[in-house]
């Protein structure tokens, strides 16, 4: 299979104070005074949320899931497909992304152009869809039912900045990110939850690889034999052939953390390129919103990522 290099994915407009957002529901259920937080949130930023009619919904059957696969498909495709919506913002993860992204109406969503999509965890699989099918860059970020956003107040500045001040977040990590191979690499970032990249491998419409790439991965309960069989699974495959650097961010519900490390090392160790540890993304008390689709540098002697351009137009 030819692995062409990663090129830069079109970016969205950066947000204006009163601008509409919609807030949808791709996976799991989220509980109401959660989302109710978040929209207070959204409200205090000059923002006019608007909740989709099925983001409330709770499966009849499948307790993980927010209502059926096509209610949630239809109002991710009808907000995106509003012409007066400015960003479209998930709800929660958890799992069932999956099971409805094939019945999105992607040549709606393409006509209708670029657009704000901002979630992270079960939300990787959708990242991955409007990379590969639309080109369009992504934020994995902070979702509005998500505890960290209502309780973090440097995870919403983040997110807030992004959205609104994207030149102001160039660089980026926290104080706690270290070197696990020391070194400097240039790349288009991608990534998110790591399972779900090795899931979409195999599916119809797969990232062939990340050669060029600046891969942003993390995970969350995951112990460190299954993270050991998805990372081995990239490598196998030979999905990991070429990417430039790595960074990790929160392995949160993983195990201990040193044998979690352990797993990462031994697994990445043979690439042969720089790699950043608890950069300051994911599943962890504070998670900064990281830009998909970008072209930036991996500085792992320093523990930065910085974006050759902000991250929003």
């Amino acid at each position: 299979m030819t692995r062409t290099p990663l090129t830069p994915l079109t970016r969205p407009a950066r947000l204006r104070p009163g601008a509409k957002v919609a807030v949808v529901a791709p996976s799991g259920p989220v509980p109401d005074e959660r989302l109710d937080a978040g929209l207070e949130i959204l409200r205090g930023w000059n923002l006019d949320p608007v909740v989709l009619p099925h983001v409330r919904d709770k499966h009849p059957e499948f307790w993980y899931l927010a209502g059926a696969d096509r209610d949630r498909a239809r109002d991710l495709t009808e907000a995106w497909c509003d012409p007066s919506v400015s960003a479209v913002i998930c709800a929660r993860g958890g799992y069932g992304a999956q099971r409805m992204v094939d019945l999105l109406d992607w040549p709606a969503i393409r006509a209708a152009g670029p657009k704000v999509f901002v979630g992270y965890s079960d939300v990787t699989a959708l990242h991955e869809a409007f990379a590969v099918r639309m080109g369009l860059a992504t934020l994995h970020g902070p979702m509005v039912g998500a505890v960290t956003f209502l309780k973090d107040a440097p995870t919403q500045e983040s997110l807030r900045a992004t959205l609104f001040e994207p030149e102001s977040v160039r660089t980026l990590g926290l104080d706690t990110a270290r070197t696990m191979f020391p070194g400097r690499a240039r790349g288009i970032t991608l990534g998110g939850c790591v399972s779900l990249l090795a899931a979409d491998l195999g599916t119809p419409h797969p990232r062939p690889s990340a050669r060029g790439g600046l891969l942003l991965i993390e995970d969350v309960g995951e112990e460190d034999y299954r993270l050991d069989r998805v990372l081995t699974q990239l490598l196998r495959s030979g999905w990991l052939e070429g990417v430039a650097g790595v960074a990790l961010g929160s392995w949160a519900q993983c195990g201990p953390y040193e044998q979690v490390r352990a797993v990462l090392h031994d697994r990445l160790g043979g690439l042969g390129i720089p790699v950043v540890e608890e950069l300051g993304f994911g599943h962890s008390p504070t998670a900064l919103t990281m830009p998909l689709g970008a072209p930036a540098v991996l500085d792992a002697d320093a523990c930065t990522l910085t974006l050759d351009e902000p991250a929003l137009i």
